[in-house]
């Protein structure tokens, strides 16, 4: 069944509820503005299967959906907190970073008080009307009904997805996979008699850490490798934090195209690296097993790719290889993790939009300062993309301290007035000329 499900034009849909839309859905609640976000899941969950006992967020509290624009906000973190009765339990905590489990219960928090969130409902299409106006098309898992709303505005803020390199798919399953799923999968993976984590980055720091916690319990073998060039912390300076600032993000989307795709190459640090804090749980750990000169039954090596997985009979042999040596190495492994990242896509809901969209070369959304893609057609309804601009705003589109910056700057072209304040100057240095 299909049908309008309200004839009234609303301001703006937003695609996907994730921190930045679900950010841009508080920040608008003391706006006028109509508006409805949908997602496909049954309800709010940040990287559940990243949710591990003991891992934090790597930004400060304060990057929670609206403090950065909005601090008296009821929906604060800090009135989170509150609300929870955990004020001096917080207080007496002592640190910026929370724990990640909290980070997610707070979202959820957030979003039980938001009612134009429709959980279980996927945005199938959006196309634009002759009126100019977006009509997006969803399906209702709970109802079994497809709907279609009009509206002036859509932000898409589906967010990016698992990345796991294209030769290797064949071999996922129940014992090879990505590190998005490794929280649903450990009790199987703890069974194996050898698991190997695959990755340089947070994500394979904390499950490598959390596979070493548990391996005397298990006795499984446990390797780790990365092609980078080392186990190298991420960059965690004060000065080196403000390229996460809205000035840094104006000096980068004035770069010449081609110039910004070798300056993001030089920086995977800023965004890529292991947090100095997990390297250091890890070696104080080998440090702690290895006392009277104990074998353990570990091996960390950089500088190896993985080249292929093939299945032997229930086994799997890897091959790797080593790029300074530039020699081959083969061995098995039971259980595989790919903490290969994550990348933007192009969701399909916006075929409907593919012949209005301007694409660049690489088949990515041309995206103008303010958040709104590049259409083929001027006019005044909008068609805005959260932490899908990381190769045109640069680093800091997919971190949370930016993203209440982002809504501010989203909501006050919706509302046609300055809702939310926007400074000019955020940090101490100067990046350009």
């Amino acid at each position: 069944m299909e049908g309008l499900a309200n004839e009234q034009i609303l301001d703006v849909i937003g695609v996907g509820i994730g921190p930045f839309n679900l950010g841009l859905a508080a920040l608008l609640h003391k706006t006028e503005c109509r508006s409805l976000f949908f997602d496909k899941n049954i309800r709010f969950d940040w990287h559940p299967g990243m949710l591990l006992e003991g891992t934090t967020l790597q930004v400060p509290f304060m990057a929670d959906v609206v403090t950065m624009v909005d601090p008296t906000s009821p929906l604060s973190f800090l009135n989170y907190l509150h609300e929870q009765g955990r004020l001096y339990h917080f207080y007496f905590f002592e640190k910026f970073q929370i724990p990640r489990t909290e980070y997610n219960h707070y979202c959820q928090w957030v979003a039980e008080q938001l009612p134009q969130l429709q959980f279980g409902c996927k945005v199938e299409n959006i196309e634009q009307t002759e009126a100019g106006h977006y009509r997006v098309t969803v399906f209702d898992y709970k109802e079994e009904e497809r709907k279609t709303y009009d509206a002036k505005h859509v932000v898409v803020g589906v967010g990016t997805k698992p990345y796991v390199p294209e030769k290797f798919h064949s071999a996922l399953g129940d014992r090879v996979f990505h590190s998005s799923q490794y929280k649903n999968k450990r009790e199987d993976a703890l069974k194996a008699n050898s698991i190997t984590v695959i990755g340089s980055g947070q994500s394979a720091g904390e499950i490598f850490y959390d596979l070493l916690s548990k391996q005397p319990d298990h006795d499984y073998k446990l390797r780790w490798f990365t092609r980078s060039k080392g186990f190298y912390p991420m960059e965690y300076s004060k000065l080196g934090l403000e390229h996460f600032s809205p000035d840094y993000t104006r000096y980068f989307y004035h770069l010449p195209k081609e110039r910004k795709k070798k300056v993001l190459n030089n920086q995977a640090l800023l965004y890529k690296g292991i947090s100095a804090s997990t390297i250091a749980d890890i070696y104080d750990l080998l440090y702690e097993r290895t006392v009277g000169n104990q074998v353990s039954n570990i091996h960390l090596q950089a500088l190896t790719e993985l080249v292929s997985i093939e299945d032997w009979n229930n086994t799997y042999h890897l091959s790797l290889y080593q790029h300074e040596q530039e020699q081959n190495k083969q061995l098995e492994s039971d259980v595989i993790i790919l903490a290969t990242g994550y990348q933007p896509f192009i969701p399909d809901c916006v075929k409907g939009m593919k012949h209005r969209i301007q694409w660049d070369e690489d088949g990515q959304f041309v995206i103008q300062e303010d958040y709104k893609v590049k259409l083929n057609t001027d006019g005044q309804n909008h068609l805005f993309v959260q932490n899908g601009e990381l190769h045109t705003h640069g680093v800091g589109a997919p971190d949370l301290g930016l993203g209440a910056f982002r809504n501010a700057a989203i909501v006050n072209q919706l509302v046609g007035k300055e809702v939310y304040q926007i400074y000019e100057r955020n940090v101490f240095q100067q990046f350009g000329m």
